[in-house]
């Protein structure tokens, strides 16, 4: 069994070809029960469709009416969240910084429903047009790529919850995607996910250490710029109100768990899952965090494919935040397009084809299994993805190495 798995020979080609329809099938057909058993702006249990875009679109709303502090203000927004969809509906707190108000307040000019639509296809289409890219030239043809994308699992979650997974994945693809041949670009859209301020963490390592100056400053710019129309379009208001809603955001979000720790994907949330208290929790996360920048410093400055670095950044993301859910992991896709894309023009290393498939499924078992059974293979999945992206860089800098003992030799 353990040989299967260090091969990946179990993942052959008639599974690849039959796994990846049968959950778009799936998929497909989660989604059209939801809409054939919807009531107007509500599925057949009373949720909002979308669920957690409701709120968003009533922070949008907020917005417009002249109050943009208003979606920091809990109690507030879920009043507004109840006079729109009723007063026993599912409210959400807004954990995002002012950056966000920005498509929050456009989408609010359009009726519930079609702002929904228009979120998640505009959302889609840039993260399969980032996973298309990343994948160009590569032996996989693009309509095989794209069923791939659209049959992950992670794609389903965020459908279901109305979320930005897709916008996340994404900026992250097309920010490696440009890093080297347009660096002040990969900047902007690095600096883009500042509304994922709990993203922050690891990027920035990655950037610094790779020495990738340019796209540094770019980012920097970016958000300078970024922080300057907030202020301009929704005052410093909007800003005070975020920094004083950071509190309950820590207490009640992170460190409680208002979402549900099978919800949550960190290694803070796996320890709080399993019975640790929060300092035992901060500290399992700590630890985690230090190991994996550490780590990450070594990949970058190592002479490992810049599409494994570049996925090695991104999984980094994930191990380096103890605030993640499941819809987040949609942002796994860039990653898992580029060391697919590696493997198929050099083979795939120990373990990788196995890493990628757990990977690749985990967004659709692990809340279940969290659950039911209290396991947190959520976020043990990601660092077994990242322990394998290392593995596979140090046996690459080993050839390396050995490649370069001759040259040397011959001087």
């Amino acid at each position: 069994m353990w040989d299967r798995l260090r091969s990946g020979d179990w993942l052959d080609e008639e599974r690849l070809r039959v796994y990846p329809p049968m959950l778009l099938l799936f998929a497909a057909a989660c989604v059209a029960a939801v809409l054939a058993t919807a009531n107007g702006r509500f599925d057949a249990n009373g949720h909002p469709l979308g669920t957690d875009f409701s709120q968003v679109w009533v922070a949008g709303l907020e917005t417009l009416r002249g109050h943009p502090e208003a979606p920091f203000d809990l109690e507030r927004h879920i009043a507004e969240q109840r006079v729109e969809f009723g007063a026993d509906s599912d409210v959400y707190g807004w954990h995002y910084p002012p950056f966000f108000l920005a498509p929050a307040a456009a989408l609010a000019h359009l009726p519930y429903l079609e702002a929904l639509a228009l979120w998640q296809a505009v959302t889609l289409a840039l993260c399969l047009a980032a996973i298309l890219a990343l994948m160009r030239g590569s032996a996989a043809p693009p309509w095989r790529v794209a069923l791939a994308a659209l049959a992950f699992p992670a794609t389903l979650v965020n459908l279901g919850h109305g979320q930005n997974g897709f916008l996340t994945a994404a900026l992250l693809g097309f920010g490696f995607l440009t890093l080297r041949p347009r660096p002040a670009l990969a900047g902007v859209c690095f600096a883009m996910l500042a509304y994922k301020p709990q993203f922050a963490l690891a990027l920035p390592v990655a950037l610094v250490a790779g020495g990738h100056w340019r796209a540094l400053a770019s980012a920097a710019a970016s958000l300078a710029a970024m922080t300057a129309v907030t202020l301009l379009l929704f005052g410093p208001e909007s800003w005070i109100a975020f920094a004083q809603s950071l509190e309950v955001t820590r207490d009640l979000v992170v460190e409680r768990g208002a979402a549900g720790f099978p919800k949550i994907q960190s290694v803070f949330a796996a320890a709080r899952l399993i019975g640790a208290d929060v300092t035992t929790a901060y500290a399992a996360q700590t630890l985690v965090t230090a190991a994996t920048l550490a780590a990450l410093v070594w990949l970058w400055r190592g002479a490992a494919d810049f599409r494994l670095r570049a996925a090695g950044a991104i999984v980094a993301t994930f191990l380096t935040t103890p605030y993640c859910l499941d819809y987040d992991m949609t942002a796994l896709a860039p990653a898992i397009a580029l060391i697919v894309s590696l493997g198929l023009e050099r083979g795939f290393g120990p373990y990788m084809k196995s890493a990628l498939a757990a990977a690749f499924v985990i967004p659709l078992a692990a809340r279940p299994i969290a659950t039911a059974l209290s396991l947190p293979l959520g976020a043990a999945t990601i660092a077994a993805l990242l322990a394998t992206i290392l593995s596979n860089a140090r046996d690459a800098s080993f050839r390396h190495v050995e490649a370069a003992a001759p040259l040397r030799s011959a001087r």
